[in-house]
């Protein structure tokens, strides 16, 4: 058996580590010259999008052997819309870095694997497969899974974000459901340090949203950053993603070819963040090239997951501004906090009660 990944992103060092584990040694074909290398942006492991499991990076650890340093765990998030504030303090979940930093995940997943991995690789998937037994796609986008007709598409967003110099609590993260700021969408900012932050907006590019050139949302989000955390915040790098695809593989193997990570569909709908779901596909393809479990099988939770929150997505479309401050303000009381803070997976049980009503209207769930 000859296993070649395609992607030396999270979900291809996850799998790459945890088939050195049960004795496979692949090759990493990566079209880049080192990993994490894209720009420099905080994330998230947000317990209450990944129940049953609490403690993200201890269960890595326990259950598959995969060691990861977050930036900090996330104690705070205050949450703003246009004219309210909900402040949810506890166990939230980690934050961590992703690119080209020696801190990221990428790059602490590298580090932990033993097998050859090509730089700046221009071999195709198509010939991986005439090379090699099987091939694990994990390039990063669904662009290939697409392709060769093997992806479902559900939307796509533009994302506009800056690493920002200023004062920072690495505990606490900041979100905000602003329509006219991120029209159907949201903006975030992650404290990287003490003194670094990534701050984002991102929105679905439905074509009422395009009217608008992404740098009038852009400069009105910066404006709002700045006054909601008293400080005038220096821009040290930017980027921008337009079209970036959401959206589910059909079928998680398709011959001897495993699509993992984003070629699977890790990204989930309602907050954006995948993570979590991406490094397990990872690990749950290597589990299966070894005879240790089948993929579709094991990857059925996550698909389940991306729906549910599709839904949860499409509900939250369906809002205005003075509904989204009903409801960030109903977050200050126990019940509302209660959806990030218990052991309880809330998120779950009112995507599955959004999903009947929102298929109903014809849009898929």
């Amino acid at each position: 058996m000859k296993i070649a990944i395609m992607g030396a992103g999270l979900s291809g060092l996850a799998c790459a580590v945890t088939l050195e584990r049960l004795g496979v040694e692949p090759v990493i074909f990566e079209n880049r010259n080192r990993p994490g290398d894209r720009f420099v942006n905080g994330e998230i492991l947000l317990s209450a999008l990944n129940r049953p499991v609490n403690d993200c990076i201890a269960y890595f650890s326990e259950e598959y052997n995969i060691y990861l340093k977050p930036v900090g765990n996330i104690r705070k998030a205050v949450i703003y819309s246009e004219n309210e504030k909900a402040v949810v303090e506890g166990h939230l979940g980690f934050s961590n870095i992703r690119g080209r930093n020696p801190d990221s995940f990428d790059n602490q997943l590298a580090g932990q694997v033993k097998s050859e991995i090509i730089f700046n690789s221009t071999r195709t998937y198509e010939q991986l497969l005439q090379e090699y037994t099987h091939v694990v796609l994990a390039t990063g986008d669904a662009s290939y899974a697409s392709r060769i007709q093997n992806f479902q598409e559900d939307l796509t967003v533009t994302l506009r974000g800056a690493t920002m110099e200023g004062d920072f609590d690495r505990f606490t993260v900041y979100a905000w459901m602003d329509y006219y700021l991120s029209p159907k969408g949201y903006g975030w900012l992650i404290p990287i340090s003490e003194k670094e932050a990534s701050v984002v907006i991102g929105y679905p590019d439905y074509p009422e949203n395009q009217k608008t050139p992404s740098e009038i949302y852009w400069e009105r989000f910066y404006e709002r950053v700045c006054r909601d955390l008293g400080q005038h915040l220096k821009i040290m790098d930017t980027f921008q993603v337009t079209r970036y695809l959401f959206g589910i593989v059909e079928r998680p193997r398709l011959g001897n070819t495993f699509f993992v990570g984003n070629c699977f569909g890790s990204i989930m709908p309602f907050l954006g963040f995948g993570q979590f779901p991406a490094i397990l596909t990872g690990v749950y393809a290597a589990y299966d090239l070894c005879g240790e479990g089948n993929y579709e099988e094991l990857t059925r939770q996550l698909r389940k997951s991306y729906y549910n929150g599709l839904a949860l997505r499409r509900g939250l479309e369906k809002l205005d501004n003075p509904q989204l401050d009903l409801m960030v303000k109903s977050m200050n009381t126990h019940w509302g906090g209660k959806v990030l803070n218990s052991s309880y997976d809330y998120l779950k049980w009112i995507g599955l009660f959004l999903r009947p009503l929102v298929a109903s209207e014809g849009r898929r769930v």
